[in-house]
């Protein structure tokens, strides 16, 4: 390639960059700003970060949004574990076809999952008279989460020899002893990637916590939409750059593990 080809490529790489991360650029600078204005800057200030704790309505909503984003990422780790182990054991055909179906709600629109589970909770909500509420958020998090479990620990699970299954139980371990000492161990990284994926997609999902969660409940994406229908005040800057700071860091510890995880296996390949 030459010189000129790859001045351009990396020209255009940063055009790129540019365009994606100039708002979000200037939407940290100005939640810093000690005017309301959005295009002024005035001076620096910490005053919308002390008045965004002490929102009792955002509070609300972030304990809301952390307690769903926990819980839901722990069951679909658990679930997704568990069912990606039984995928594995399965014979090709029907793994693949599970896999194929696994896959849809990842490329799915998500206002398309949001719209089926609402109308699926409300048709239930009637026979069992229950309402759309923190119930429901839960469910749908659980539910869109677990496809992202089962493709983190997957790859994993390929990875794994069967031989050492096959001796555990050869030695007298139970199948749920030979998953807790030796398949677990192995499939660890996998594990915990998916967990703080899932952890991720939760925190920052809106389309279907708007449909599912009800008048009752409320996530903190729903709050800053709630805020920007009204009038855009510059804790929402605030709130954006607190979001956006969380998940960069989730998503740099995922890649940065990942990472470690490829290296280490290159040097045991090697040895």
């Amino acid at each position: 390639m030459s010189r000129k080809s790859r001045f351009f490529g990396r020209a255009y790489t940063a055009l790129i960059l540019l365009f994606l991360y100039a708002p979000i650029f200037v939407l940290i600078v100005f939640s810093f700003n000690a005017s309301k204005s959005r295009t002024v800057w005035v001076g620096f200030t910490f005053d919308w970060y002390r008045e965004l704790f002490h929102d009792a309505s955002i509070l609300g909503s972030f304990y809301t949004t952390l307690i769903v984003s926990v819980i839901a990422a722990a069951v679909a780790t658990v679930v997704g574990t568990i069912s990606a182990v039984g995928l594995h054991s399965m014979k090709r055909r029907p793994r693949n076809a599970l896999l194929f179906i696994n896959n849809i709600p990842l490329v799915n629109a998500d206002i398309i999952t949001g719209v089926a589970m609402c109308l699926l909770f409300v048709s239930l909500g009637r026979v069992l008279r229950f309402e759309l509420g923190f119930g429901t958020l839960l469910i749908a998090h659980i539910t869109f989460n677990i496809p992202y479990v089962i493709l983190s620990v997957m790859p994993k699970l390929r990875q794994l020899d069967v031989n050492l299954v096959s001796a555990a139980r050869d030695l007298g371990c139970t199948w749920f002893g030979a998953l807790r000492r030796v398949i677990l161990p192995e499939i660890r990284p996998g594990v915990i990637n998916g967990a703080m994926i899932a952890f991720t997609m939760s925190i920052d999902d809106f389309v279907i916590s708007y449909f599912t969660a009800g008048s009752s409940a409320q996530t903190l994406s729903m709050t800053i939409y709630s805020m920007t229908r009204k009038r855009i005040s510059p804790e929402i800057n605030a709130l954006s750059t607190l979001l956006f700071v969380v998940v960069l860091g989730l998503l740099l510890a995922v890649n940065i593990r990942s990472s470690r995880q490829d290296e280490r296996e290159k040097i045991k390949h090697k040895t």
